[in-house]
């Protein structure tokens, strides 16, 4: 959870909650009430623009690249850094894909490449804008 203190104020940004039960209480002229709060469904989930088959063979080609194990677990999240890849096992990933998929890709958007999803997602484009 994150707050934010200023002076006397202080905002909390708690996770959405709704309400399921609400009871109320009576004490001489004094009401209460009682709310039971359970966790509302995460309604934000982020998608991978790229065909799943793309990821699953640029993720391929990153763990051939990079001579990964067979259990290591390689995610359309999965940076190139995390893996231990330098800017110059980048580069090999990078001719890797463009001989796997049979295309080129440009130098300038090569280079801002970071993670698995951005290259599949480059790798679309540019098979969108071949046919």
């Amino acid at each position: 959870m994150a707050s934010i203190a200023a002076g006397s104020t202080s905002l909390t940004a708690r996770p959405r909650q709704m309400a399921t039960a609400v009871k109320c209480f009576s004490q001489g002229s004094r009401s209460s009430l009682s709310f039971t709060l359970r966790p509302l469904p995460t309604r934000l989930s982020v998608s991978c623009a790229a065909k799943p088959e793309t990821v699953d063979k640029v993720c391929e080609v990153v763990k051939k690249q990079l001579s990964l194990k067979a259990g290591e677990q390689v995610t359309a999240a999965t940076k190139f850094a995390d893996l231990g890849a330098d800017s110059l096992d980048t580069v090999e990933i990078v001719m890797g894909l463009e001989e796997a998929f049979d295309i080129e890709m440009a130098e300038d958007k090569a280079q801002n490449i970071e993670t698995v999803e951005q290259a599949a997602e480059l790798i679309e484009e540019i098979l969108t804008g071949k046919a």
